[in-house]
């Protein structure tokens, strides 16, 4: 059973979408905040799979609360996906930097938000790689159209394998699509993107995703 918490301070649509979580025979909606104090309690209390994020709330906003998550040991196994209403919340990508495993847009489809939370509670990264760009593309233009960053000295710790993989992850691409890009089996990609993370101490893939931008192996208008 995968366990849910909601986030959001309008109360029309934690309804919306407990309506439609809790009438799935494998997710339970175990929570509900309408704030970001109030949902980082409600996580500590409840240790839910996954958290339905909205960024924008009263007081603690998203943001801080999925940092706080984030930054919990207890709570490493908690999942948190932002809930945004447009594709480019000047918000997303902070929150992605500080541990948030993906993001939906809150007018998404229903099978779209299913198959979301099940995605995350199974350990991957939600999101789309087209609006990855996009949303990683718009807040990090600026620094490319300047100096090259410099690459983090971590990123010594990894072999030219383990560097390729990441690029690949950055471009949206499963471990079942990077075996086939460098031709080695599919438990040989899982293994090397593992690696990668535990390397750069990276909470999940969407992590990979935006070290890889921060750290100039991958710029906006390249893929």
């Amino acid at each position: 059973m995968i366990s849910v918490v909601l986030a959001d301070d309008q109360a029309l649509v934690r309804a919306g979408f407990r309506a439609l979580l809790d009438a799935e025979p494998d997710i339970d909606v175990v929570g509900e905040a309408a704030d970001g104090l109030r949902a980082v309690e409600v996580v500590r209390a409840a240790r839910p799979d996954v958290v339905l994020m909205d960024i924008r709330m009263p007081g603690v906003d998203g943001l801080e609360a999925t940092r706080r998550i984030a930054s919990d040991p207890a709570l490493a196994g908690t999942k948190v996906v932002i809930l945004t209403t447009f594709e480019l919340d000047e918000y997303v990508f902070e929150a992605l930097r500080t541990g948030a495993s993906g993001f939906l847009v809150k007018d998404t489809e229903p099978v779209d938000l299913l198959r979301g939370v099940r995605a995350v509670a199974a350990g991957d990264a939600l999101l789309s790689p087209s609006v990855t760009r996009r949303v990683i593309g718009s807040f990090t233009a600026a620094a490319a159209r300047g100096r090259p960053p410099e690459p983090p000295r971590e990123l010594d710790q990894l072999t030219d394998r383990e560097r390729e993989v990441m690029v690949l992850v950055a471009e949206g691409l499963s471990n079942d699509e990077i075996a086939a890009r460098l031709v080695i089996s599919p438990a040989t990609a899982k293994t090397h993107v593992s690696r990668t993370m535990i390397k750069l101490g990276a909470r999940d893939r969407a992590q990979l995703v935006v070290y890889a931008y921060e750290a100039g192996l991958i710029r906006p208008g390249w893929l």
